[in-house]
């Protein structure tokens, strides 16, 4: 599935990322799910940084979250872009 990802800085979490990614609310998966994709894309970008990614729902030990592969496209997008396609792709 295809949707809108933003890097965010984690603070109170177990990361050892600087850059975590997170879904954009409104398109049918939870906000809360973490985004498994490419160091290299969230490192060309500063957080808050969004994304048109495809991603697949998916869990290692029990633990869900939305995976990317590292090589797999992705489309940096402003915030009037996110907007248009999460309410063309996914309408209230």
């Amino acid at each position: 599935m295809e949707i809108i990802v933003e890097t965010y800085v984690p603070t109170g979490e177990s990361s050892s990322a600087g850059l975590r990614v997170r879904p954009l609310p409104r398109q049918g998966v939870d906000t809360t799910l973490k985004v498994e994709c490419s160091r290299s894309m969230r490192k060309q970008y500063p957080a808050g940084s969004l994304f048109r990614l495809t991603v697949k729902l998916t869990d290692r030990e029990g633990t869900q979250f939305l995976y990317a592969h590292h090589a797999a496209p992705f489309e940096h997008v402003s915030r009037e872009e996110a907007k248009r396609f999460i309410s063309k792709m996914f309408p209230a």
